[in-house]
């Protein structure tokens, strides 16, 4: 894949969605793609130049944001930056580079310490952030079919090996080199202690001592964090999938026996069974603090739900009470006593980063008409909040029930605006994969895998999608899926594999 991410003609290297029943949706995600372009950054010095900006502040990278945007951006990877991002986390934590100096703007928060119009250095904010290299390069891979960056990552650079390793072994307190704020991750022998800021979901009233906490992070000391061994597994698994991606079984298998224990560990003590729920617990008793957010879906995404459980947890986000209704997968359970209506940042918003990492697991345990219709409600409330609320953008985090963006943690102003940045999961990502259906697309075994949805009116379907060298068009209209491509390939459409030629062909299905 020839990679140009100074293209002026970048937008006809996007992919375009066919939805007969919602066309107004695909104003709302080209606007998506122009927000996200607005953010391709550039700054002479970095490792990665130009590099996807999570339009935070000037002097400051995330390592939880930019891992989210690659997983849009992998959908136009040879004009947007998105995985090559994680260069400016990797060359820092692991190489021998440091980020560059800038002047930042007047708008530069104080808590930077950077001051606006004299010169800053640029740092990484927290290291100890989900630990979602893997999982971001295994994706992107997918879809570039780039063996030799693979390559270059596990054998030359290690870099997502030693980042396992360091989450695995962190002691918090640390001062990196790079790095903005001191590390609070600390891994003990059945989990990790941790805290909201770094867990990424800042005010989760989690580790809380009774049903409501009005501090704005009560994160128990002694918690151990569901989602951050989840998550570390999630890193396993993806570690042993990219290494049988350039066809080393003995490495893959290696990393099999790390996902192993990582799943034995959270099936052992996290999971609740009377409550039919992944909790956080305490570290010294075991005890779950029973507290239902959407770290708890990490189980899904990582695969380490046994698949009886996953229906069980799956029954929550059915559940209006908890993660269903018309906004779901939501941050809180509407049934808990921090639940806010209006959001409040952590405390019932909608956040698209773990949205959509929900919507990953149920669709990788098969869930695919769970997965359309809550992907399809959350499409429609983001839409109809960008139509409703002015200015009419795209928000950091959305009201749970109210077509607005949500209220930050103390209730007294909105959200982020033109926040693309992760909210372009949305309409983008959320869209394309969940909403029209295409779930999976392998540039190395050349597929693409179509989980249409039932009873679809009009026509459905994308063009110009690209994965390796295919370049492809799906319609389907009426029993009859006409496709078009530059080279052979095989389509899944519900679990029924059809050849598809070079040139045009017809066929029903």
């Amino acid at each position: 894949m020839n990679k140009n991410f100074n293209s002026t003609n970048w937008r006809e290297h996007l992919p375009v969605p066919v939805y007969g029943e919602h066309p107004e949706y695909n104003a709302f995600y080209y606007k998506a793609w122009e927000l996200a372009h607005s953010h391709l950054k550039s700054i002479p010095g970095m490792p990665q130049d130009p590099y996807m900006d999570e339009s935070l502040c000037d002097t400051q990278v995330w390592i939880w944001d930019s891992c989210f945007m690659a997983l849009f951006c992998k959908f136009a990877g040879d004009v947007f930056p998105g995985v090559e991002t994680l260069s400016n986390f990797y060359e820092v934590l692991y190489g021998e580079r440091s980020l560059p100096k800038i002047v930042p703007s007047e708008k530069e928060p104080k808590w930077t310490r950077a001051v606006p119009g004299k010169e800053s250095d640029i740092y990484i904010h927290i290291a100890d952030n989900p630990p979602l290299f893997a999982w971001a390069e295994y994706e992107n891979a997918l879809y570039s079919g780039d063996k030799e960056r693979i390559r270059d990552l596990l054998y030359n650079k290690r870099f997502l090996q030693k980042h396992y390793e360091w989450f695995d072994t962190s002691k918090g307190g640390e001062r990196i080199r790079g790095v903005f704020l001191p590390t609070c991750l600390v891994a003990e022998d059945i989990g990790f202690r941790w805290e909201g800021g770094r867990s990424g979901m800042d005010n989760t009233p989690r580790g809380r001592k009774a049903p409501r906490d009005g501090t704005e992070r009560p994160d128990a000391k002694d918690l151990l964090w569901v989602d951050a061994l989840c998550q570390q597994a999630l890193a396993a698994r993806s570690l042993a999938r990219l290494f049988r991606l350039v066809g080393d079984e003995e490495n893959a298998l290696l990393w099999d026996e790390k996902f192993d224990q990582k799943r034995d560990v959270v099936e052992k003590y996290y999971w609740d069974a009377s409550d039919r729920f992944y909790y956080d617990i305490d570290v010294n008793s075991h005890d779950f603090c029973k507290v239902m957010t959407a770290g708890s879906f990490w189980a899904l995404t990582s695969g380490v739900a046994s698949s009886e459980r996953a229906e069980q947890l799956a029954a929550h986000v059915r559940d209006e009470r908890a993660f269903g209704g018309d906004v779901p997968l939501i941050s809180l359970a509407r049934s808990d006593g921090d639940y806010y209506s209006d959001g409040r940042y952590w405390r019932g918003g909608l956040w698209l980063p773990t949205a959509y990492a929900a919507l990953k697991g149920l669709s990788e345990y098969g869930m695919h008409s769970l997965t359309h219709e809550a992907a399809s409600k959350i499409l429609a409330h983001m839409y109809a909040t960008f139509c409703e609320w002015e200015p009419h953008t795209i928000w950091e985090c959305y009201s749970p029930e109210y077509h607005r963006p949500a209220l930050t943690p103390k209730g007294d102003k909105t959200s982020r605006p033109d926040f693309c940045g992760w909210s372009a999961l949305g309409p983008i990502s959320i869209y394309i994969e969940f909403v029209l259906g295409f779930c999976g697309a392998d540039a190395f075994t050349k597929t693409l895998t179509w989980e249409m949805p039932e009873n679809v009116r009009g026509e459905i379907g994308i063009k110009n999608f690209r994965f390796g060298d295919i370049i492809t068009d799906v319609i389907a209209k009426n029993g009859v899926c006409t496709v078009k491509s530059n080279e052979p390939y095989t389509l899944v459409i519900c679990g029924k594999e059809y050849v598809i030629p070079a040139g045009e062909t017809e066929f029903k299905i």
